[in-house]
């Protein structure tokens, strides 16, 4: 299992996240440290980079938005999401072709 991606007991998962915002386009880009890094095509500006964040995992898993929550990281890069009902497997496909 990686770094930024944990399971729990009780199904949930959790990724630990480094956001680049204000990107050209949302999409992964590989590891940052022991996190995912992901860029985003949105402002640090007013939460408006949270809610793109959480609005394409949710995108990128086939999950409706709710799925996805911010655990913490409100106004730091790094992040931490919970995410319910995904699979691992789900999480691993969709980071796989930025290497990681």
């Amino acid at each position: 299992m990686s770094d930024w991606l944990r399971v729990a007991a009780d199904g949930r998962i959790t990724l630990t996240l480094h956001i680049q915002p204000g990107a050209k386009k949302s999409e992964f880009a590989g590891l940052h440290g022991d996190a995912l890094k992901i860029r985003l095509a949105a402002p640090p500006v007013d939460g408006k980079a949270n809610e793109a964040l959480l609005r394409f995992i949710a995108d990128a898993l086939s999950l409706p938005k709710g799925a996805v929550s911010l655990k913490s990281g409100q106004t730091s890069r790094r992040k931490v999401l919970e995410i319910q009902g995904a699979t691992q497997d789900a999480i691993a496909r969709f980071a796989a072709p930025c290497g990681v």
